[in-house]
């Protein structure tokens, strides 16, 4: 089976953003997509060109044009979402980002009309309706499909830094999960998602989409959802790791890391070098790791089993990804990596304030509607303990609105 990749442009950027729908008097994921997306799409189109159906009706994702540049990129969701927003409060509806909602119960929402997921629902049955879940997903242009394998194989030993740094769902139907990031657990349930396979080259790639298709456990590579893989129609590698982020400048960050590994990954091969292959065991722990303790991890950074803090390892790498960021022109973003780190990944700012409101998680919500309108915050609770917030938010409490 032959799988033709659309080369892109090097580096170029693409980012899609999966933003919740959220009641602003119950604070409560509410369906509201199918009424927005009809509002805005421009006359005698069949859907807007940046905001689509997801999964859920209460889910509306915005997506890029192809960008240049992550400030290009940012300006561009920008605009949409401020044509989703306007369209969401005529509704009573606020929108925000992160990787789980924190007290809805998935059983409640309503399924998008698009035969896509229907179909899907159908096959996976309670899989699929559990996928309550948000994230932000970074494409990054390659010329070829000989590099986008060993540059996919690559990055895999960075899922820890862009997981702890973009975890945002601690809490599941008002419990405290005591993880950083309970969506990629429940993402990892599905068949085709989680980490990739080490594959040896686009051959191998090719050869494994064509046993699932021929088998029936797949209809088209869409449905191959690992942390990270490569995009043919696109001609991108495209990073999934992360969880949703409430804030442009997050997005920004990660899109800026995102870009600046694929380019240095690019040049080395254009340059004759082998880029590395880590081991599977290594991938896995890594990733258990941050989305147990986010920016508290220790992660493995070789085989032997040397650790280190993954929060000293996103530093050292900002530093030395900051020549590749000058190039590109993202260097202001580069630096955001440290402005969160600062003031504390999405997850830690959630815990905060649930622990100051004695575990009532409704201002929790508030929190996140906050963080989409006025962007990340100066100061946050950088030191907050990873463990469970006490109180009525504890798994033991069950329901915490």
């Amino acid at each position: 089976m032959q799988i033709p990749f659309e080369s892109s442009s090097r580096a170029s950027l693409g980012v899609e953003w999966e933003l919740q729908l959220v009641d602003r008097e119950t604070r409560e994921l509410t369906a509201g997509a199918v009424e927005i997306l009809e509002e805005i799409r421009p006359e005698g189109a069949e859907e807007h060109p940046k905001a689509k159906h997801e999964l859920l009706q209460s889910t509306i994702e915005i997506i890029t044009g192809i960008c240049s540049t992550v400030s290009e990129a940012k300006a561009d969701l920008a605009g949409t979402l401020a044509e989703v927003s306007a369209a969401a409060e005529r509704r009573g509806l606020g929108l925000m980002c992160a990787g789980t909602h924190p007290f809805t119960d998935w059983q409640s929402q309503l399924i998008s009309p698009k035969e896509r997921y229907l179909e899907l629902v159908e096959r996976m049955q309670w899989l699929a309706r559990r996928l309550q879940i948000f994230g932000v997903h970074v494409h990054v242009g390659v010329r070829s499909p000989d590099k986008a394998i060993p540059i996919v194989n690559a990055l895999c030993q960075y899922i820890p830094h862009f997981l702890a740094l973009s975890s945002s769902s601690p809490f599941w139907v008002g419990c405290d999960t005591g993880l950083a990031s309970s969506r990629t657990k429940v993402f990892e349930q599905m068949p085709t998602a989680g980490l990739p396979y080490q594959l040896s080259g686009w051959d191998e790639f090719e050869a494994y989409m064509e046993t699932l298709i021929s088998t029936n456990s797949i209809e088209s590579v869409r449905e191959v959802w690992w942390d990270v893989r490569p995009h043919p129609g696109f001609g991108t590698v495209e990073l999934r790791i992360c969880d949703g982020l409430p804030t442009l400048d997050e997005i920004g960050a990660v899109a800026a890391l995102s870009q600046c590994l694929v380019e240095q990954f690019d040049t080395q091969l254009d340059r004759g070098y082998t880029l590395p292959t880590p081991a599977g065991w290594v991938l896995r722990e890594n990733k258990w790791r941050a989305a147990r303790y986010g920016l508290d991890a220790d992660i493995v950074v070789d085989d032997k089993g040397t650790v280190r803090p993954v929060r000293q390892a996103i530093l050292d790498l900002v530093e030395d990804l900051t020549p590749t960021a000058k190039r590109l022109d993202c260097e202001a973003e580069l630096r955001d990596v440290e402005w969160v780190l600062a003031v504390g990944a999405s997850y830690q700012r959630q815990r905060a304030v649930a622990l100051q409101s004695g575990g009532d998680l409704r201002p929790v919500v508030d929190s996140l509607l906050g963080e989409m309108r006025d962007g990340l915050p100066a100061s946050g609770p950088a030191g907050t303990p990873t463990g469970p917030v006490p109180g009525p938010a504890d798994c033991s409490g069950g329901h915490a609105a």
